[in-house]
């Protein structure tokens, strides 16, 4: 502050004696001012504390620098991951991400899109609740790219998306190809498109294995609901129990872990085997390694902004949608 006053590009020229836009070129264009003049300008904001209203500057080019993104559940250590991945991209790029989360609640993620187009964000990335088709398709029309991240097969518009009808497949096929006939699926949030299609891939594995799933509710996509059902499954009698379980995230297998584990009341995986899915970090490091169905977290992060970068040059390019292929990756809670 000057005077009580933000300090402003006209300050720094008055104290440096140089015009505004000597001042400008030396912000953006140092190699063209003298050095003179350049160590002058640098003096003068360096005693004033001048500091660049780099919002209003991007919003007089036509272009943020800034990416938003919008995720299910920051709980959830896969949308850290592939925010982490965004991050690094963005890095190399020199743009910065703002993240929110969520929570799996559509209300809140057309609060974030409405946010984002408003600060004139670059571009918007979005893991979707899928209930919000036609805002996103409006904002796009307004002029705001926005890149589908975890997109349903349908989805319009550029997507970053995981085979996860081919993982639920992967879980339920590993599990039978054990000898595993009486195979539980733990699952919560059926409206989320990606839990649908991993129970979908599995009751497919599950058909053609000639096994008949048990679908166990939970309450949520949680650690603390896993562990609630695996609590009802260890009050059942072993001849009750299913021999193997597939849970939609890792946070559920996780708290069905650790139920069973509680006391030891369950051998994993002799008496049952247990399949996650996303590979999170922590799935190596569980009290039993965790077997788990992974799907490329940072790659994906990198990709979508590869694609919304994409986007921005080229405009009036047909819609790129890239799929990965998910793969099983074993450990000790089902190999033993």
């Amino acid at each position: 502050m000057a005077g009580g006053h933000l300090v402003s590009m006209k300050d720094v020229a008055r104290t440096a004696g140089v015009s505004v836009g000597t001042v400008s070129n030396v912000l953006n264009r140092p190699d063209v001012v003298s050095p003179d003049r350049r160590e002058r300008v640098e003096d003068a904001i360096a005693e004033l504390g001048y500091v660049r209203n780099d919002a209003a500057r991007q919003l007089k080019l036509g272009q943020s620098r800034t990416v938003g993104t919008i995720v299910l559940d920051s709980a959830n250590p896969f949308y850290g991951q592939l925010v982490g991945g965004v991050e690094a991209a963005a890095e190399d790029s020199q743009l910065m991400v703002i993240a929110g989360s969520t929570g799996n609640r559509e209300r809140r993620e057309r609060l974030y899109l409405s946010l984002f187009e408003e600060q004139r964000v670059r571009g918007i990335l979005l893991a979707s609740t899928g209930g919000t088709a036609e805002l996103v398709e409006a904002i796009r029309g307004r002029g705001t790219p926005v890149v589908l991240v975890e997109s349903a097969p349908d989805a319009r518009g550029s997507s970053v998306s995981v085979d996860d009808i081919a993982g639920g497949e992967l879980a339920v096929q590993h599990l039978a190809s054990l000898g595993r006939r009486r195979i539980g699926v733990v699952a919560a949030r059926h409206d989320l498109h990606q839990v649908a299609d991993r129970l979908r891939g599995a009751r497919r594995a599950a058909e053609a294995a000639g096994i008949e799933l048990e679908v166990l509710e939970a309450e949520d996509l949680t650690v603390l609901a896993g562990r609630t059902i695996g609590e009802a499954v260890v009050a059942r009698s072993a001849a009750e129990r299913p021999d193997a379980v597939f849970c939609v995230n890792d946070l559920l297998a996780v708290g069905v872990l650790q139920a069973f584990a509680f006391r030891h009341q369950v051998a994993v995986p002799e008496e049952i085997a247990l399949v996650g899915y996303d590979d999170i970090d922590f799935a190596r490091s569980t009290v039993v390694p965790l077997t788990s169905v992974a799907q490329p977290a940072d790659l994906m992060g990198r990709t979508a902004l590869a694609l919304l970068e994409e986007e921005i040059a080229s405009p009036d390019a047909a819609p790129r949608r890239v799929s990965f292929t998910p793969k099983l990756v074993e450990r000790e809670s089902t190999t033993g």
